[in-house]
């Protein structure tokens, strides 16, 4: 924050004549009056007798920022140092507004002069560093923190800064002391509470954060960056209706937050309420147009949206690209990779979600079968490490943890480590590094397994997918090119911790136990009424409903509601919350059929099922998003439980419900099947993988 303006001269400066006392000396007692218009002319007066009066230019300039006439103050600034090099004031105000008008690299060289003149003044210390901190430049903007503490070493403002600045860099527990030192001393600072309590949530010490935003809130009633950061904790704490809360007092507060907004759109897609989920989109976006993220959240919700095709997804996608992407193409560097078409390949991978995340299972076994004399394989990791990741830092070359850098800055890494394919593993969703992508860091580019289709984006040259998944007709509606894996696009690592494959559930129950474990935002209105019908037509059936938020009572409400309305009591669903991994596998052993969602089909969670003997079925659409399961079912050659529509869907799982034998059959024989099948075959996949890497940077030397 910038603490201190430098105000209006107490002297008129230089007598070098009568009139430039006059008008100077006059100037100051009108603005000292609030007479601003008055003070301006005679200044301006003085400097007609006087154009070297340094002092007249400066005061011009505090009147002028006064008034929010950024570029006339700046103006003034100017011609104050040209005619005195040397004018702390003015070097120093010059600084303050240049970096309000955002030309931070130009405030940046204003506070350097400054602070070279007056090395003892804290404040110009302090707002150098504000000045670098936005523009990523951690490491200098955590000096000129530094620098103003030596001088001032109670000065709570810059320990807050260096606080944040410490937090960007992921260095949390330095953050944490920082504002722990700063609380001892001013234990009502509501703002430190705050950032204590982001940093805390980065290390996952959700409870104490919760504490640290109610105190923020304690002391400062209606603090809404607090009302915000407490919703995102409660988030990541299951708390879904409280966090809904949360961010609509903020929002009541504070109308025009757009990350209020946003924010609200995520838990509303926790919680299933898609049109909710899009209208807080739009209003984020609204309010601030620029926001990379928040368009891809859009983009991500639209994927849930029934009635869209690959045409209409592609024409939402290009815009994204229009506004955020195709911007920094005058970034794009001048790539000098050797084209030697059969040397070995630098393959970098992009994501935040190669640990126990649907990415990190899909990914392993590709990087455990990559033949290392053909390909040298570095990762970009977003993410926070579990046992997972570990295991596959263990298979690839180099993997660099760069949660901490910014886009500007993984741009500048990759392209050092002189990358010749870069992959995407996260598309539109969280945490994506698309704004990388779109700087074009390797010369080419490709999308895989964290996306639902086409990215939109210009900068990205290949779409990994398979014969299912995209449809040729389909191929136009994507801003990559398509390259086809010849079984399915991804390859699973089911988890050791699985349990055995227990006895059919129905043996045991009064009737068949239906299943879908999956995302809230997945089950709509329309999957609701196919799924009555489901249970309408078999006795005594049960459908279990498991997904982080389903038993959020807004959730219970919405799904009881909807299945009420179509005939279906309350006492036929059982709707459970998340619970550790290898429970929710174990959970499936009371289930006997999963229904898989549409229009956006099940990824993980169909191979989950089918690891545990659970047979899925499934209707396909007309997008990427609703042909997982078509794609997973038939590379295990179980296309049987493909369905042509929705009554044929509603006749497929009804005729299985029925068929006792089929039903232990399949239980028997689908974990073996799905082991020895193409959807577990890490070694080749890798080869056709790989593969495809070597065809493309073979046409890219060409």
């Amino acid at each position: 924050m910038n603490r201190r303006e430098r105000r209006l001269q107490a002297k008129a400066a230089k007598k070098t004549g009568k009139k430039t006392n006059h008008h100077g000396i006059l100037g100051e007692q009108l603005a000292h009056q609030g007479r601003v218009e008055e003070a301006i002319e005679a200044f301006q007066k003085a400097l007609q007798v006087d154009p070297k009066y340094a002092d007249g230019h400066f005061n011009l300039g505090v009147l002028f920022r006064g008034q929010g006439k950024l570029d006339d103050a700046i103006e003034s600034y100017k011609r104050a140092i040209t005619v005195k090099p040397k004018h702390f004031d003015a070097l120093y105000n010059l600084g303050n507004a240049l970096k309000e008008k955002g030309m931070l690299e130009e405030s940046v060289t204003a506070f350097r002069q400054a602070v070279s003149i007056k090395p003892d003044f804290a404040e110009a210390h302090n707002n150098l560093g504000n000045a670098l901190r936005e523009l990523k430049r951690l490491e200098e903007a955590g000096v000129s923190y530094q620098n103003a503490l030596a001088v001032k070493p109670d000065y709570i403002d810059a320990q807050n800064n260096l606080g944040i600045t410490c937090s960007e860099m992921g260095k949390l527990d330095e953050a944490v002391a920082i504002y722990q030192k700063v609380l001892a001393i001013k234990p009502n600072f509501a703002e430190v509470q705050n950032n204590l309590g982001n940093a805390l949530r980065d290390l996952r010490q959700l409870d104490e954060a919760v504490t640290c935003f109610n105190r923020a809130l304690d002391i400062k009633p209606g603090y809404v960056d607090a009302l915000n950061n407490l919703g995102n904790v409660l988030r990541d704490l299951g708390q879904l209706d409280q966090a809904v809360a949360s961010y609509k007092k903020s929002i009541a507060i504070n109308p025009d937050l757009a990350e209020a907004h946003n924010n609200l759109g995520n838990v509303q897609q926790d919680l299933g309420n898609l049109d909710d989920t899009l209208a807080s989109y739009k209003k984020a976006l609204a309010l601030s147009p620029t926001s990379a993220d928040t368009h891809s959240n859009l983009l991500l919700a639209e994927q849930y949206r029934l009635g869209h095709n690959a045409e209409t997804l592609y024409q939402l996608h290009i815009q994204w690209d229009e506004q955020h992407g195709k911007p920094l193409r005058p970034q794009w560097p001048q790539h000098q990779n050797t084209a030697d078409p059969e040397r070995r390949l630098r393959i970098g991978f992009v994501s935040p979600d190669l640990g126990r995340h649907p990415v990190g299972y899909f990914a392993a076994r590709l990087f455990e079968n990559l033949p290392k004399d053909e390909i040298e394989t570095i990762v970009y990791s977003d993410g926070i490490d579990d046992d997972l990741s570990e295991r596959n830092k263990v298979a690839v070359d180099f993997w660099r943890d760069v949660r901490w850098e910014s886009d500007e800055n993984l741009t500048t890494i990759i392209v050092a480590d002189e990358i010749d394919i870069l992959i995407d593993l996260t598309g539109h969703s969280a945490n994506n590094r698309l704004l990388v992508f779109a700087r074009k860091p390797a010369p080419l580019q490709v999308s895989w397994a964290g996306y639902v289709g086409t990215t939109g984006l210009s900068a990205i040259d290949y779409y990994l997918s398979d014969q299912y998944s995209t449809l040729p007709d389909d191929e136009q509606y994507y801003s990559e090119s398509i390259l086809r894996m010849p079984d399915g696009w991804l390859c699973y690592d089911p988890p050791a911790y699985a349990p055995k494959v227990g006895a059919s559930p129905f043996m045991k129950n009064d009737g068949v136990t239906f299943g879908s474990f999956s995302n809230p935002a997945k089950i709509n209105k329309d999957v609701v009424s196919v799924w009555a019908r489901i249970l309408d037509g078999v006795e005594n059936a049960h459908l279990l409903i498991k997904y982080k938020g389903i038993d959020s009572s807004a959730n219970t409400e919405r799904l009881t509601t909807l299945f009420e309305a179509e005939g279906i009591d309350g006492s036929r669903l059982t709707l459970e919350g998340p619970s550790p991994h290898a429970e929710l596998f174990a959970r499936y052993n009371d289930v006997d059929i999963a229904l898989d969602p549409f229009p956006y089909s099940g990824g993980l969670t169909t191979y989950e099922a089918l690891w545990m003997g659970v047979p899925v079925i499934t209707v396909p659409g007309e997008t990427f998003a609703s042909r997982h399961s078509f794609s997973h079912l038939s590379t295990i050659g179980l296309s049987e439980l493909v369905a042509d529509d929705q009554d044929d869907y509603v006749r497929l799982a009804v005729g299985l419900a029925k068929d006792a034998g089929r039903l232990e059959g399949l239980r028997a024989e689908l974990r073996e099947k799905m082991d020895s099948s193409p959807l577990c075959d890490g070694a080749k996949f890798a080869q056709a993988f790989s593969g495809h890497m070597r065809d493309i940077w073979r046409q890219w030397c060409s």
